[in-house]
């Protein structure tokens, strides 16, 4: 009877043991379909950048320096590490740079106008909604994982597995700011 009693105890932990290990593999899934998500969006971003400078240089070549500062800040997001952090620095960077080109329409009514640009600013403004919800997906999946992580009991099964804490995607400061922009 006692032999029973602690096969059926040994079973149980057992039982548990996997289910919090199935358990902390399905969070760290979730991680990194949330980041493939967020990958995508950024890099939908990415390729709609070059149409709209060159949209923007027939109206307002000499504002090269803007469009420069666009195509290095996009040049500078694809050649970043895959990591949240890089790409966060990156993704800022883009960021500021299209608000000064978008800062530009103001001063250039025949190109506020022109309907590939409006075409190409609703499309990117809408691939920002789509990198926003990804990015809080992603930080809310981080979140879930890390909460697993750090919680009695299944903090003692990630030890034994392979269950890394995963990085934040996060806003620098400089995204908080407004841009200046000089004419």
């Amino acid at each position: 009877m006692t032999f029973l009693i602690v096969g059926i105890v040994v079973v149980v932990i057992l039982l548990l043991v996997v289910g919090m290990y199935n358990g902390l593999v399905r969070r760290r899934n979730q991680v990194d379909n949330a980041w493939s998500q967020v990958d995508v969006q950024l890099k939908r971003r990415l390729d709609l950048i070059p149409n709209l400078v060159e949209t923007v240089k027939g109206y307002a070549a000499h504002e090269q320096k803007t469009l420069d500062a666009v195509i290095t800040a996009r040049n500078a997001a694809m050649a970043a590490s895959p990591t949240p952090g890089s790409q966060a620095t990156a993704d800022n960077a883009v960021t500021g740079a299209l608000r000064q080109l978008f800062a530009l329409s103001e001063a250039y009514p025949d190109l506020k106008a022109n309907q590939n640009f409006l075409a190409l600013q609703e499309e990117l403004s809408a691939t920002e909604g789509r990198v926003a919800y990804a990015r809080q997906f992603y930080n809310d999946s981080v979140l879930g994982y890390h909460n697993k992580l750090d919680t009695f009991p299944t903090l003692v099964v990630a030890k034994f597995g392979s269950f890394p804490r995963r990085e934040f995607f996060e806003a620098e400061d400089t995204a908080r700011q407004a841009p200046q922009v000089k004419f």
